[in-house]
This record gives C-alpha cells, structure tokens and sequence, in this order.
C-alpha cells in the first residue's frame, strides 16, 4: 500500500513572526527549524522510504536534506509542491495586508478557492499543481512511504483535495504547523488520512515554538 507522508518545513524568520511568506520569498530555516528536521529524520530516518519529494525552496530542501543526506537516499524536486504564490502580500503582515489590501484580503478570506492573495494564487491553482504531483507519486509507487516535503497552504489543499473537503476551507478545516507530518493512505477505497498535523517527534520546547 502506498502511504504519503507530508512534511512541512521546519521553522523560518516568516513562520516565526507570522507573516506571509509564499513561493515569493526563499528564507533560509532558523536554527530551530533545523533542530526540527533533524528530529524528523532522527524519528523517521529508518523507515523504507521508497521516494522523497520536495518543493524547489530552500526551506523546503534543507529540511528533506537532512534525512536525504543521513540515510543516502535521492531527492525529487518538483516545482508542484511549491508554497502558494501570496503576490503583492509576501512579507507582510496580516495587519499590513487587511490595511494595504483591504478588499482583496476580505475576498480571499471568504474564499481562497477563488480568490487569491493581490498577483498572487487562487487555491485552485495549487490544487491542480499539487494533484499532478500525487498522480506521478501514484504512478512511480504501488507501495511503500514516501515523503513529500512542502509548506502550510500546499500540504493543507493537497489534504482538502484527497479528502473531499472544499478547497475553500482549507485554512479554517485543517492545521498544519512547522516541523509536523500528516499521513494519508491509499487503500481500495481511496484515500484515507492516517495522521494529521502530528508533532510527536519534536521535542517540546520545538512544538512550543510560534509558526502555526
């Protein structure tokens, strides 16, 4: 049976301080976002990966590089399972956004199926984009783990799109904070989500942190 294992990055400076940082910017992990991929791959490492995916961004990469590189295994970069696209909002506070963009924020809100961030993506888009990806892991793999490493938003649409739950609710259906996995399997029913957002690997003080 094949089994998804969707990782979000460990912690960035934008994570941190919760503003929008989408496939706009490419922050490096602060110093605690590599002590959560390095718990990842302390509690995970052994496991058969049978692949390893992961976004074209930095914080996407060091974090799958650190088991990657541990356990020798290869790395499949797809531009697919990059962070959405926030436009004229990456940076930014919500405050900063709500004020600058007022009426197209109210819009996204209500429905980031549709509506996306100021030149930015509209959830929809991502779904698509994500879904090409699943259908290629599908493919390659009848059976086996294998990880996809990816950002807040993707992983939460990817989530909504397996499981039938609208798009449009992925920011008010699903969590998913730095450094945590959710698993979902593909049995003769279709998919079935096994994990969702679990932290149980990080120590403490790592699933204390901000960046929810």
């Amino acid at each position: 049976m094949l089994s998804l294992y969707f990782l979000r990055h460990g912690q960035t400076q934008f994570s941190r301080d919760d503003n929008f940082c989408g496939s706009g910017l490419d922050p490096d992990l602060t110093a605690e976002g590599r002590a959560m991929a390095s718990a990842f791959a302390g509690d995970y490492g052994s496991m058969p990966w049978a692949g390893v995916f992961a976004s074209p961004l930095r914080r996407t990469i060091e974090t799958a590089r650190v088991l990657t590189d541990s356990w020798k295994l290869g790395l499949e970069i797809r531009d697919g399972l990059k962070e959405i696209g926030y436009g004229e909002w990456e940076g930014k506070t919500r405050a900063e956004v709500e004020r600058d963009f007022h009426d197209d924020y109210i819009r996204w809100e209500a429905d980031p199926a549709w509506n996306s961030p100021t030149g930015g993506e509209r959830g929809t888009v991502i779904a698509r984009r994500v879904g090409e990806v699943i259908e290629e892991i599908k493919e390659l793999y009848a059976h086996g783990p294998v990880l996809v490493v990816s950002h807040k938003a993707t992983i939460r649409i990817a989530l909504c799109a397996l499981l039938g739950i609208d798009v449009g609710r992925f920011r008010y259906r699903l969590a998913c904070p730095v450094g945590s996995v959710s698993i979902v399997e593909f049995g003769s029913n279709g998919p079935l989500l096994r994990s969702l957002a679990d932290q149980s690997h990080l120590p403490a003080e790592l699933r204390a942190l901000p960046g929810t």
